[in-house]
């Protein structure tokens, strides 16, 4: 593998904060009077999901899942079957549930979250993802109600985005490169 190093900075933790801020407030607006749960996915979305959390203005619950893929390849991406490290504790039956993505690529991993939450009964299932990348979808019909930004194809690290473990504390999303 070959080395890499930080890149420029794609988005600035200002322009994330005012994004996260408005996604906030559509949400608060949106589930006025429903019994929200914002679940996020592990470990990716954490810190998008806190910001997001702390910007919705209604009371709402949080819970917590994580998935690997059998055969990951770089980036997270995934290439074979999908697979719960760690399942919700909260039940969803007659829920209003929002789950809280990091990225929406191709989908694979997101319509396998979403397939296994379906028989569980929820209200509304719907998802909110910090980065879209819209042009890599493998799968058409995911519920993805709000989305931050549409991003390039690149590799980010920073806002919860990582290599190898690492880079999640950086307050802005950057470019990684190789050398």
């Amino acid at each position: 593998m070959q080395p890499h190093r930080l890149g420029t900075i794609y988005l600035d933790r200002e322009r994330i904060a005012a994004r996260v801020r408005e996604l906030g407030t559509e949400i608060a607006r949106d589930y006025e009077g429903r019994d929200l749960l914002l679940v996020v996915v592990l470990r990716g979305a954490v810190v998008f999901g806190s910001d997001l959390s702390r910007a919705i203005a209604l009371p709402h619950e949080l819970d917590f899942v994580s998935l690997a893929g059998y055969g990951d390849g770089p980036g997270g991406a995934t290439r074979g079957a999908v697979r719960f490290m760690k399942d919700l504790e909260t039940p969803i039956a007659g829920r209003d549930v929002l789950v809280v993505e990091n990225v929406v690529d191709t989908g694979l991993s997101l319509n396998y979250l979403l397939k296994a939450l379906e028989p569980r009964g929820a209200r509304d299932l719907a998802v909110c993802a910090l980065l879209d990348r819209p042009y890599r979808r493998l799968v058409d019909d995911l519920p993805l109600r709000y989305a931050g930004f549409t991003a390039p194809d690149e590799f980010f690290v920073g806002y919860g985005f990582d290599l190898d473990g690492r880079y999640r504390g950086l307050p802005d999303l950057h470019v990684m490169l190789r050398r």
